[in-house]
């Protein structure tokens, strides 16, 4: 794994100490692979508190949870953003992909609706 440092060239620093934008420009939590929508997208999906994300990712230190917190609220339309052309993406591959030949036939044997 790379190791995310501030002097590592692959990464721009940010006002937040643990989060970074890589080459992309995608917020990477310093540190870590996890990028700030991942983490977001706990809060979202499960209604994660700082500590319970902590506790899912532990690999994760309380400041830099708090750091990617921050970091969402000062860019949060962008992020927000980021989120809903996931959704659709994932939405979209689910129509293309149709059912899977499993669902069909529990379907057809009518152990699913």
């Amino acid at each position: 794994m790379t190791q995310l440092t501030t002097t590592n060239p692959q990464f721009t620093p940010t006002d937040h100490k643990y989060v970074h934008l890589d080459a992309n420009n995608v917020p990477i939590i310093v540190g870590s692979t996890m990028k700030v929508v991942e983490l977001i997208t706990s809060v979202y999906a499960y209604g994660w508190s700082p500590e319970e994300l902590h506790f899912q990712y532990p690999h994760l230190s309380m400041s830099q949870i708090h750091s990617a917190l921050a970091y969402y609220w000062e860019h949060k339309a962008e992020i927000d953003a980021d989120m809903e052309r996931r959704e659709e993406y994932a939405a979209k591959m689910q129509k293309e992909a149709g059912e899977s030949p499993v669902s069909k036939r529990l379907r057809a044997q009518g152990l699913i609706k």
